[in-house]
C-alpha cells in the first residue's frame, strides 16, 4: 500500500473506532460540542486567520485566480458567520431516532428507526469553511467523518480541527477521533477515500464537475455510495410579463459572488421584452464587472463559468421565443441545479414551475438562495442533484441517516 492510501485508511479506521462514542452521545452532548466549536472559533480567531492567511499567500504565489482566492479566504466577518451558523445548528431540533409507523396483526407494531451511517467521507475543494460545515453536520447527525480538502486549504483545515473541532468534542465527552482530517496534499488521497466500503460506505463529493464525476464513478466500482455535487450554474428566464426594474435587480443580486455554484450562469430573455430590459441588465452586469457572452456562442449554452478561473466573470445571454423554449433549455442544456423566472404573470410562473425539473425553482427570487443555510437555517454538506429517491437539493444533517425497520410488541 502506498503512503497516501495508507494515511487515508488510518484515518478511516480511527474514525470507525471512535464513531460509536458519537452515535451514543446524548442530544445535550452533541449540542454542547457544536456550541463549543462556535466559542472556540471566536476565542482562537487570530491563529485561525493567521493559518488561513498563510494558505492564501501561498496560493497567490502559485497563481490562483481571484475567484478561487475568494473561496479560500476566511475574513473576520466570515469567521463570525461560521460561529453563528454553529450556534444555530446547536439549537436545531435533533432527528427523531424512532418513529411509530403502524400497528401489525398479532399485537405487534412497526417502528422506523433512524440510525447513523457510521462513518461518512467528504472530499471538497479549497474552502476552509466547508471543513466546519461538514464536520458540524456529521456531529449533529452522529456520524463519524473522514474529511479530505484540497491542498490549498489544508493548513487552515488542520488548524480548525486542532483548535476548534477536536477540543470541543473532547470537552463534550465525545471521542475526538470520530472526525478525522486526511493530512496529505496529494490528489490520490481522494481516490483512496472512495475505495474503502467497509470503513467509509458513503462519501460526499464536492468540487469541479469532471473530477467529481470521475470520483463518483470510481466509488461505484468499489461499492461506495456518494452524494455528489459536481455541476452547478443558476438559470434566470426573464418572461414577457417581467417587471423591468425587478429583472435588473434579480440579475444584480444573483452575481454578488462569482465562484459559487448557485450564481447566475445563464440568462434567457423573452424576445418580446429583450429591447426593453436589456439596458438595465447591461448596467447590472457592468456594475458587477461581469461580461455577457452573446450569440452566436462558441461554447455550450449551459457552460459553467464559475469553474473557469480565467473567465468566471461571464454570464451567457440568449434570446428565447417563449417560456417553453426557456424550460427546455434549462432542463436539457444545464446541470439542473436551479432556475428562476422573472414575471408578474402568475400563470407563466405556474407553467415554469410545472415544467422545470431541476433541484430548485424560483419566482422573482435569485438562485443564490439555493443554499442550506439560506433556505433551511443550517449549514449544508453540499447540494445533491440526483434524480433518484433520497436527499436532493441542499443536504443537511437531517438526511445523513439510514432507515431500519423494527417490529416489536405493541
Amino acid at each position: 500500500m502506498d503512503e497516501v492510501a495508507k494515511a487515508v485508511e488510518e484515518c478511516a479506521r480511527a474514525a470507525k473506532l471512535a464513531a460509536p462514542s458519537l452515535a451514543a452521545a446524548s442530544a445535550d452532548a452533541v449540542d454542547a460540542a457544536l456550541t463549543g466549536m462556535a466559542e472556540r472559533l471566536l476565542a482562537h480567531r487570530d491563529e485561525i486567520l493567521e493559518a488561513n492567511q498563510a494558505d492564501v499567500e501561498r496560493a497567490k504565489a502559485e497563481g490562483m485566480s481571484a475567484g478561487l482566492l475568494d473561496r479560500l479566504t476566511i475574513t473576520p466577518e466570515r469567521l463570525t458567520g461560521m460561529a453563528e451558523q454553529l450556534r444555530l445548528l446547536a439549537g436545531a431540533p435533533h432527528q427523531e431516532r424512532s418513529v411509530d409507523v403502524s400497528t401489525l396483526d398479532g399485537g405487534l407494531k412497526l417502528v422506523e428507526r433512524r440510525r447513523p451511517v457510521g462513518v461518512i467521507g467528504a472530499n471538497y475543494e479549497a474552502r476552509p469553511n466547508v471543513t466546519v460545515d461538514v464536520a458540524s453536520q456529521l456531529v449533529k447527525s452522529r456520524n463519524g467523518g473522514v474529511l479530505r480538502t484540497g491542498s490549498a486549504a489544508l493548513g487552515s483545515a488542520q488548524r480548525l480541527r486542532e483548535v476548534v473541532i477536536a477540543p470541543a468534542l473532547t470537552e463534550a465527552g465525545i471521542d475526538a477521533d470520530c472526525v478525522q482530517l486526511v493530512p496529505r496534499v496529494e490528489r490520490e488521497a481522494a481516490s483512496a477515500l472512495v475505495r474503502l466500503p467497509n470503513l467509509v460506505p458513503l462519501v460526499i463529493l464536492r468540487g469541479s464537475g469532471d473530477s467529481t464525476r470521475a470520483l463518483a464513478t470510481e466509488a461505484a466500482v468499489h461499492g461506495v455510495r456518494t452524494l455528489a455535487h459536481a455541476d452547478g450554474g443558476g438559470v434566470l428566464y426573464i418572461d414577457r410579463g417581467a417587471d423591468v426594474t425587478k429583472a435588473r435587480d434579480l440579475v444584480f443580486a444573483s452575481l454578488d459572488r462569482l465562484g459559487v455554484c448557485n450564481r447566475l450562469n445563464l440568462l434567457l430573455i423573452h424576445e418580446g421584452i429583450h429591447d426593453d430590459v436589456w439596458p438595465g441588465i447591461a448596467d447590472a452586469l457592468a456594475e458587477r464587472g461581469v461580461t455577457p457572452s452573446l450569440a452566436p456562442h462558441e461554447h455550450a449554452i449551459g457552460y459553467e463559468w464559475a469553474l473557469d478561473s480565467d473567465r468566471e466573470a461571464t454570464v451567457t445571454v440568449a434570446k428565447v421565443g417563449d417560456l417553453a423554449d426557456a424550460v427546455e433549455i434549462a432542463n436539457e442544456k444545464t446541470s439542473g441545479l436551479a432556475a428562476g423566472i422573472a414575471t408578474e404573470d402568475t400563470s407563466a410562473a405556474d407553467a415554469f414551475f410545472d415544467g422545470y425539473t431541476g433541484t430548485g425553482v424560483f419566482w422573482n427570487a435569485p438562485t443564490r438562495l439555493l443554499d442550506g443555510f439560506k433556505l433551511l437555517a443550517v449549514p449544508e454538506t453540499g447540494i445533491n442533484l440526483d434524480k433518484v429517491p433520497g436527499p436532493r437539493g441542499p443536504v443537511t444533517y437531517t438526511d445523513l441517516y439510514v432507515r431500519q425497520y423494527a417490529v416489536l410488541p405493541a
